[in-house]
């Protein structure tokens, strides 16, 4: 049965799975957080401008809030479930309300366990990439054990297109998804550990050693 949900169109993708940072500075998001916060504390992200029927989203849930002097916040949410919008509603309300219908993955379409050994594999590989470029060598939260929601964790990793996102978002086949992300993650782990040897050795030149010590290869 479809639920009511506000939205919040943005230029992003949220994944299941994946915790968000935003700025809340627009009027009208502003009711939408003080409506939300004495609600379900839920709201739809979809990267459609202007969404409509069929338009795609995942819901995120407000985590944490940060209420500044001048009225805009930091919140940070966590993508919940996904949906697809039905129609949208005229609530009365500055900002967008839809009625939505939440999916997950259809049921028989897991990956085959070597597909999603290499997919922890590559995963991990480019998560320990990225959190040494961040100064944060060492930190991440473990895999999900759902293998659809490890899935998203892995995805919320790719830095790609919009497009691309998208597409990961709206397949409802986890085979499809993983055997995608294995294809596009041997290009991206690559690209992000060589960024990460050069982010290692000018932090260590920095601290005192010659610049003779960075070389090529």
């Amino acid at each position: 049965m479809p639920s009511h949900l506000p939205l919040f169109p943005l230029n992003l993708v949220l994944f299941p799975g994946e915790l968000l940072p935003l700025h809340i500075f627009e009027p009208r998001y502003r009711r939408m957080l003080a409506d939300c916060l004495e609600g379900d504390r839920r709201f739809g992200i979809t990267p459609e401008a202007s969404p409509g029927p069929g338009a795609l989203g995942c819901v995120a849930n407000i985590r944490g809030a940060e209420p500044l002097p001048d009225g805009r916040s930091n919140i940070v949410v966590l993508g919940e479930r996904r949906f697809g919008v039905r129609t949208v509603l005229n609530e009365g309300t500055p900002y967008l309300v839809a009625a939505v219908e939440e999916f997950s993955d259809e049921s028989g379409t897991g990956p085959l366990p070597a597909e999603l050994e290499e997919l922890r594999r590559l995963g991990s590989e480019l998560r320990e990439a990225l959190t040494v470029l961040a100064d944060q060598p060492g930190v991440g939260l473990g895999w999900a054990e759902e293998i659809e929601l490890f899935s998203f964790q892995v995805a919320a990793l790719v830095e790609t297109d919009l497009e691309t996102r998208t597409r990961f978002l709206a397949l409802r086949s986890t085979r499809e998804r993983v055997r995608a992300l294995i294809a596009l993650l041997p290009g991206l782990v690559t690209s992000a550990q060589s960024r990460a040897v050069v982010h290692v050795r000018a932090r260590s030149n920095g601290a005192g050693h010659h610049g003779a010590d960075i070389v090529d290869g």
